[in-house]
């Protein structure tokens, strides 16, 4: 006598698989949406410590050395804060790390890189910078020049 109430096996293992394909899918989304926020910190770092590199060389006639950029210190010269604190990389990996980099004997230009999560993003490097980044599935470059 069969009374018609409840679920067979077949039912349930169909419902639960549906959930787990759903639950698959919403994770990965998730897990994206994080790397996406760490890039779009990274990138707004790299144009506060740009500002802060455009004041510095207003009042001093010259960028900051690189010894002077150090993550979590200050950007400072005779008495003036020209940022408070020198952020780091969202992760604290070296994989991902800020770079620094001053181009000429007097400091008159500059390189900003950082290591960007998401290869898809449309602002990265066109070209990797492979002294900084591996590229490919892992990570890309991200650069900001002196304007």
């Amino acid at each position: 006598m069969k009374n018609g109430k409840g679920f067979t096996l077949i039912e349930l293992l169909l419902v639960i698989a549906i959930i787990g394909i759903l639950t698959t899918f919403l994770m990965a989304n998730f897990l994206g949406a994080k790397a996406r926020a760490r890039d779009a910190q990274r990138k707004s770092d790299l144009r506060q410590l740009q500002s802060a590199f455009e004041q510095y060389r207003a009042d001093q006639g010259q960028y900051p050395t690189a010894a002077q950029v150090s993550c979590g210190g200050s950007l400072t010269f005779n008495g003036a804060t020209y940022m408070q604190k020198i952020p780091c990389d969202p992760l604290n990996n070296p994989q991902f790390k800020y770079t620094y980099v001053t181009n000429g004997p007097a400091f008159t230009t500059y390189t900003l890189i950082v290591c960007l999560e998401n290869i898809n993003d449309s602002q990265k490097d066109t070209s990797n910078n492979a002294n900084y980044c591996t590229g490919g599935t892992t990570n890309w470059s991200y650069t900001l020049n002196n304007p």
